[in-house]
């Protein structure tokens, strides 16, 4: 089965093609040990397809994503939906090459009103 997501561990600049500008970017920051958010990217391949399918997922897809949040999770010791720990996630669009307009973000993935109970506990006891 043809790989759809990389950990930000596994890329590099030059999978541009591949993993769009942010993602190569991300995985290069993050071969050179600076100080990177862990996460991951979804190929710009599988974008395409999700697209020309008219939304649907390719098979497989959902069940790689869900491996690399459990990943997530463990990485940073938080979860979604954990009040105590609470996993906020960014997602962000790229493609291979820049295109001005193409500004698609979710920040704060995860946000709700148990994680803000949990952020506020956490924050200020």
């Amino acid at each position: 089965m043809e790989k759809r997501v990389y950990d930000f561990t596994e890329g590099n600049k030059d999978m541009r093609a591949v993993l769009g500008g942010k993602g190569a970017n991300l995985a290069e920051m993050t071969s050179l040990g600076l100080s990177i958010p862990p996460g991951f990217t979804i190929t710009t391949k599988t974008c395409n397809e999700f697209m020309k399918s008219g939304g649907k997922f390719p098979e497989g897809l959902w069940d790689e994503i869900l491996e690399h949040v459990v990943t997530l999770e463990k990485t940073t010791g938080k979860k979604f939906n954990d009040p105590s720990a609470p996993l906020l996630v960014s997602v962000r669009s790229g493609a291979p090459v820049s295109m001005p307009g193409m500004m698609d973000t979710v920040l704060n993935l995860g946000l709700n009103d148990i994680s803000v109970q949990g952020i506020i506990q956490t924050r200020y006891g």
